[in-house]
């Protein structure tokens, strides 16, 4: 099957646009293909308001999530590749969710690997933080 991410993503994106709330992604920065304004870059993550008044050009689809904004007044076009995205949430609320960071990459890898030669991956799940109300998904 193909990698859920994208389908989730523009779930959660619709879900909060719907509720008249500011999407919001957080992104790795340091994954590759990443184009994004390293000036605001902070610990190897930036976020990102996604609103339909803060972006132009919107495109969300399988591999990457692209657009224009202006940041500190200068234009610039954002590519996302759909690895990258790490969580997605309301700036009101928090509510969202959160993507492991390794489950698109083993997703991806699993399309193109056969089974009996897939590589085992280890189950191991971050602490979850009281009163957060992001979630994993894998």
């Amino acid at each position: 099957m193909t990698p859920n991410r994208p389908y989730l993503l523009r779930a959660f994106f619709d879900w909060i646009i719907d509720n008249q709330c500011t999407p919001h992604i957080v992104v790795n920065a340091n994954y590759t293909g990443v184009q994004v304004p390293v000036q605001f870059v902070q610990d190897g993550q930036i976020v990102l308001n996604i609103s339909p008044s803060a972006v132009t050009q919107f495109s969300l689809d399988n591999q990457a999530l692209s657009f224009n904004a202006r940041f500190s007044g200068q234009p610039m076009q954002v590519y996302v590749p759909m690895g990258a995205v790490l969580a997605i949430y309301a700036r009101e609320n928090g509510e969202g969710t959160v993507f492991s960071a390794e489950s698109f990459d083993e997703e991806m890898l699993e399309e193109t690997i056969p089974e009996e030669t897939q590589p085992s991956v280890s189950e191991s799940q971050p602490e979850k933080k009281k009163g957060s109300h992001l979630r994993i998904i894998k």
